[in-house]
């Protein structure tokens, strides 16, 4: 059970209240926005909650055990606080939000209720809806190793070991032209063998989408195709940087990133149909290696 200050809980007990919503959002980006739903700024912390017109918050069941709480805010989107393209460019999925319930005339009396992350944002007609996640919902994210061939490593991590920072890895380019939705023609890529992008990450330094990252999902010569729309936000001259990709597979890491000896995954392990397979004349049946 919730424990509150003397003086936070002796209003609330005391019948009739002046107690608002208070919410602090802080973006991965590091942009950090305060919203309240009463009608004046209020400011505890060093922070500013600035009013939000036609923000609400919904109802909060509680759970016990590991299950995952969840709750939602609703409210008009502000251009001036909540631009509708953020939302859409993804700027603020992941986000930390602390949810906190004050005393408006005395802003000293209050208690954080929560401390959450955004999930899926729903638009329609100007309105937002957005999902609160408890911090529960980590427990529902996989862990640990998985026993298959692919690499589980990210390309230039820890495990991984690849400096990306290099030359090779990397390449500064500008978008030439936009072809589709998801879909852009960037200069340089002929500085490099055919499909070298795939599977890597395109980062936006200039442009409506600085500061974004997408995952590439194809290559067709100077062409990137990536895994979200983004030609409403881009415009050629806008900059990027494209790192290389990686399939995860081991001839891949051994030959692409001269990497084997730091792949994170099981390559010689037979699978079901080696196993399940009759044997053969001529089958090398001496428990070596599978993949050379």
């Amino acid at each position: 059970m919730k424990q509150f200050d003397p003086g936070f809980a002796a209003h609330v007990a005391g019948g009739a209240t002046t107690l608002a919503w208070c919410w602090w959002l802080e973006r991965r980006d590091g942009v950090a926005l305060g919203f309240t739903d009463h009608d004046r700024p209020l400011t505890f912390d060093g922070r500013v909650f600035a009013p939000a017109h036609g923000l609400e918050g919904g109802e909060t069941a509680d759970k016990l055990g590991a299950q995952t709480q969840t709750s939602e805010v609703l409210g008009v989107i502000s251009s001036e606080a909540i631009a509708e393209d953020d939302i859409v460019q993804g700027r603020y999925d992941g986000a930390r939000i602390e949810s906190w319930r004050v005393n408006w005339r005395q802003v000293d009396e209050r208690a954080r209720i929560r401390v959450d992350t955004l999930g899926e944002i729903t638009r329609e007609d100007g309105i937002f809806r957005a999902e609160l996640r408890s911090g529960q919902h980590a427990m529902n994210v996989p862990q640990g190793r998985l026993y298959q061939h692919l690499c589980d490593a990210r390309l230039g991590d820890g495990r991984c070991g690849v400096d990306m920072e290099g030359a090779a890895h990397r390449l500064a380019a500008s978008v030439v032209a936009v072809m589709g939705p998801s879909a852009v023609e960037v200069s340089g890529l002929d500085a490099h063998p055919p499909g070298w992008s795939v599977h890597g990450m395109v980062h936006w330094t200039g442009g409506r989408r600085a500061g974004l990252r997408d995952a590439i999902l194809g290559q067709a010569g100077p062409v990137l195709t990536l895994a979200r729309p983004v030609g409403d936000w881009v415009k050629a001259g806008d900059t990027l940087t494209v790192l290389a990709g990686c399939d995860k597979q081991f001839s891949t890491c051994r030959r692409k990133f001269g990497n084997g000896v730091n792949f994170q995954g099981f390559p010689h392990i037979p699978g079901n149909d080696f196993v399940l397979r009759y044997p053969q004349s001529g089958d090398r049946l001496d428990g070596g290696r599978v993949v050379r």
